[in-house]
């Protein structure tokens, strides 16, 4: 049975919210008029602040829907009850969403304009995620792919190492990343890994075909599963025997190959 479009439509809507926490950054948000704000969740434990009077008054001046949740209530919201301090806020974000959803409007798209992708296995360091966020916003990429499980989740760490970038970079949700990696091979992608004894360099790939580059973990590298999704592996050449690269420096030389 085929789902129907007002079906559809109402999940890409709940697939689209990305949930941030901790005062700083959910107040930063809501002072930014450009971000589409769905729901702010308040723990009724909150000390009625400055901060939190003003995150309210925001609210209602957008007429954003206020939650209020016992502190349970707010931890499933956030899903981390250490670090959000009482406060949570939906984001309603059109870039964010799921590598289902994305497939599905590339096969519906008539001119299929080639795409390029980085998808990301086991980057865990926060920092090092929101800076491959920035260079993928800054080179042009159109978007990231980034598993729910595995690595690092966005958090304020995250938000702050990408100077905003995280909200208006296509973030693509996944499961399982060797699975998503192979319906993306069945749609026709190119999935490129990276290694060093690799016959083909970087500089030579075109963008005539739909490509994605795979970085992996910060210390172990592209996991098995991921590795056998990949259709051609890829090196960057380097000098004085470096073998490797930090993960976020690879993601910023792939970004911007054809931009210098």
């Amino acid at each position: 049975m085929k789902d129907s479009s007002e079906y559809l439509k109402k999940r890409a809507f709940y697939d689209s919210l990305l949930t941030i926490y901790g005062r700083k950054p959910v107040l930063e948000a809501l002072e930014d008029p450009s971000l589409p704000v769905h729901k702010l969740h308040l723990a009724n434990s909150n000390r009625r602040d400055q901060l939190i009077s003003r995150m309210e008054m925001l609210a209602a001046e957008r007429e954003v829907e206020i939650a209020h949740w016992d502190r349970k209530g707010l931890s499933r919201i956030s899903k981390n009850s250490r670090q959000d301090q009482g406060v949570a806020l939906d984001l309603a974000l059109p870039h964010y969403g799921t590598c289902e959803a994305f497939l599905r409007q590339q096969q519906g798209d008539n001119e299929k304009k080639p795409y390029e992708l980085l998808a990301l296995d086991g980057i865990t360091n926060p920092q090092n995620l929101g800076m491959i966020i920035r260079s993928a916003c800054a080179g042009g990429m159109d978007g990231i792919i980034l598993p729910r499980k595995g690595c690092a989740q966005v958090d304020p760490l995250v938000i702050k190492a990408s100077t905003g970038t995280l909200f208006k970079t296509r973030i693509l949700r996944c499961e399982t990343l060797a699975d998503a990696l192979e319906d993306f091979r069945k749609a026709g992608a190119r999935v490129c890994g990276l290694s060093s004894h690799a016959p083909m360099t970087l500089a030579e790939v075109t963008g005539e075909a739909s490509t994605i580059f795979v970085l992996g973990n910060e210390t172990h590298g592209v996991s098995d599963a991921v590795s056998r999704q990949c259709s051609e592996l890829l090196r960057i050449p380097m000098h004085n025997h470096v073998e490797s690269l930090n993960v976020a420096v690879t993601a910023a030389l792939i970004s911007f190959r054809r931009q210098l």
